[in-house]
């Protein structure tokens, strides 16, 4: 494992600076995952526009989340899942669908389940999902602009799934209390 530093707004470099004290100003602090993108202000950056340009996406709030912990399950991070599981349970989504992404289980909702399976496939399958999956999703009541959002969701979140993989992030104190193991890895 390579150690990396977990900066905050007064001893990153200063490039990253300004991100962090931004980060500090909206969630109270600086999650580690950001203070070690800090490591390199581009990729610190990079990280905080594409979260921005996601917010900005036509899913509702609780599909955003859904987007994301699926991502991040499927990536087996156990740092974005903890974190994706308690901002989900903000934006509205329900209990149940949270644990069964947790738990790789289906949804018992058509819809958010079909985001969950055409996100997953985007993953698992590196983009190259077959025209019946597309279908599948379309069918489901989504639009080819959302089609574009979730790959831009699984985007954003394979900077940070890979980045917590090779920095081993501990996982804030206030997303411990929804810790994560992948299946099989306990």
């Amino acid at each position: 494992m390579t150690a990396f530093n977990i900066y905050d707004e007064t001893n990153a470099p200063e490039a990253a600076r300004p991100f962090l004290t931004k980060s500090k100003a909206a969630y109270g602090r600086v999650p580690n995952l950001l203070g070690e993108l800090a490591e390199s202000p581009a990729a610190l950056e990079g990280y905080m526009a594409l979260s921005e340009i996601f917010i900005k996406s036509t899913l509702a709030p609780e599909e955003k989340h859904l987007v994301l912990l699926t991502a991040s399950v499927e990536n087996q991070c156990k740092y974005c899942v903890a974190a994706h599981t308690g901002l989900a349970k903000g934006a509205g989504l329900a209990g149940h669908a949270i644990m069964a992404v947790r738990d790789d289980e289906d949804i018992d909702d058509d819809r958010l389940e079909a985001l969950r399976t055409f996100t997953r496939k985007i993953v698992i399958e590196r983009g190259a999902v077959s025209d019946k999956d597309v279908t599948a999703f379309l069918d489901a009541g989504y639009t080819k602009a959302n089609i574009l959002e979730v790959i831009l969701g699984v985007a954003m979140k394979t900077l940070s799934n890979y980045t917590n993989h090779i920095a081993e992030t501990p996982v804030d104190a206030g997303f411990a209390i929804n810790k994560w193991t992948p299946p099989g890895k306990d």
